[in-house]
């Protein structure tokens, strides 16, 4: 590995100069280019696409399924994910229903022989569903997809360590989770109630400790800096919290104030934020501090333990960005369930219906919930692989992409490479006639030197995306 891989240099200047608004790239074309031209019928096409190949055992391609809960017992103001607000659980086995229907009609799409390496429950919280609910959901997956006990496997589910219980943990390892991932945010009283989320630390280590017990293979903690009333004293104490109990992979995500997008940011102080000094100076703490302790830094926002799967996968070039961050598994096929959900199926994107009312419409008369979506051409596709080699890799091999699609590399992206001598300049990355190696300056901003190869935005409006940092 090179050592843009391995190492990351903070420098305060740099970000402040670079910190502009721009897509996180968990996709390429991003979101923003989804449109309702896209189909259930193009979804089915691309779905039997994937089942064939020239290769001959393409069929037995794994897959990998996300499942979307988006029932939550009460608002977190930060929050920007696609949620709904409730204590009623009859919502939740009304909308299980449905979830049940999409996967009667979505399972026979897809060979019977593809084995579901990858399988993820995200929220909202999908721990609102009772343990009833959630063995019934894991069941009904397993009697229409091809769930594995392989020890390879990769099965998680993210977990508000407010709704566990002393039963939790143990019944969802023995329903096949083998990861779990805790949202934290931050420890410190004052944030945690302007922020609507107070949670007890030691419910949380707690969680940790009995989730290794249990025989979870990976515990991730996700934190968020540019909390309201954060200053840096109190976020090092969460660290040194989080780092204490030495989760396998943390998140650590910049907050984006988007409250014209996001109504439960309304009820945020905007005067309780950190300046952008500040933010710049969490950041910072955060590198120090966990780099220290032997994590690797990822990319964009991820840490992980030396050990751990990510980083063996950016060693050999397996890493990929998707919707749920970094996946270790570049090649399967993403299918997603539930409301909001977005699929990834060959050189397609696609989302399911955003609202309850239009998801059980689709269902309610037998048909796919796909609301919107995008196929890729060809110039998407050359794009995405080098904006994925960027975000996951941190080189870019001219000859690499030049065989890969009959293109010379230096003349399709003569422009974009031009662009990039300022990068150059900066010390951001290194350039050659063979490749651009992302420095360990630069690899605090693989955000802003992606967005050199995105045609699409040019045209876009910056208020869509947050800031870079």
């Amino acid at each position: 590995m090179s050592s843009a891989i391995t190492t990351v240099c903070f420098d305060a200047d740099l970000i402040r100069r670079y910190d502009r608004n721009g897509p996180r790239y968990t996709s390429y074309p991003t979101a923003v280019q989804f449109h309702t031209g896209f189909t259930d019928i193009d979804y089915r096409d691309a779905a039997a696409d994937s089942n064939r190949t020239n290769e001959p055992n393409q069929t037995n391609a794994p897959l990998s399924l996300y499942v979307h809960v988006p029932f939550c017992f009460s608002p977190c103001f930060f929050c920007g994910c696609n949620k709904i607000i409730t204590r009623d659980a009859a919502k939740a086995q009304r909308y299980l229903e449905y979830l049940y229907r999409e996967i009667s009609l979505q399972a026979p799409l897809f060979a019977d022989t593809r084995a579901v390496e990858q399988l993820h429950f995200g929220g909202g919280t999908p721990t609102f569903l009772s343990l009833d609910q959630l063995a019934g959901l894991i069941d009904t997956l397993a009697g229409n997809f091809q769930l594995t006990d392989s020890p390879t496997r990769e099965y998680s589910i993210e977990i508000d360590p407010r709704t566990l219980t002393a039963d939790s943990l143990p019944a969802l390892a023995r329903m096949g989770f083998n990861r779990v991932s805790l949202g934290v945010q931050d420890f410190d009283p004052e944030v945690q109630r302007a922020v609507n989320r107070v949670q007890s630390i030691n419910a949380t280590l707690d969680a940790i400790v009995q989730a290794r017990a249990d025989g979870f293979n990976s515990v991730s903690v996700d934190l968020i800096y540019g909390l309201p009333k954060q200053t840096v004293t109190s976020f090092a104490r969460t660290l040194d919290t989080v780092i204490a109990a030495r989760p396998d992979r943390l998140a650590v995500y910049g907050y984006a104030h988007m409250p014209r997008m996001f109504k439960a940011q309304r009820q945020i102080n905007k005067p309780d934020l950190p300046t952008a000094a500040i933010r710049i100076e969490l950041l910072g703490l955060t590198i120090e501090k966990l780099t220290k302790a032997g994590y690797v830094y990822i990319g964009v926002d991820h840490f992980a333990l030396p050990g751990d799967e990510l980083v063996r996968a950016q060693s050999d070039g397996t890493l990929h960005r998707n919707f749920q961050g970094y996946s270790t598994r570049a090649e399967f096929d993403l299918v997603a369930l539930g409301v909001s959900s977005i699929s990834k199926l060959g050189p397609t994107y696609s989302q399911n219906a955003k609202t309850l009312p239009e998801y059980y419409a689709a269902l309610g008369i037998g048909r796919l919930p796909v609301q919107r979506g995008i196929a890729l051409n060809r110039d998407d596709l050359i794009r995405r692989d080098v904006i994925q080699q960027i975000m996951c890799q941190g080189v870019l091999d001219f000859a690499r992409i030049s065989g890969q699609f009959d293109i010379d590399f230096k003349l399709y992206f003569e422009s974009e490479l031009d662009q990039l001598r300022n990068f150059a300049h900066d010390g951001l990355i290194e350039q050659s006639s063979r490749n651009v190696v992302i420095t360990p300056k630069g690899r605090l901003l693989l955000r802003n030197i992606a967005m050199v190869f995105d045609a699409y935005l040019p045209n876009a409006n910056a208020q869509t995306f947050s800031k870079a940092i």
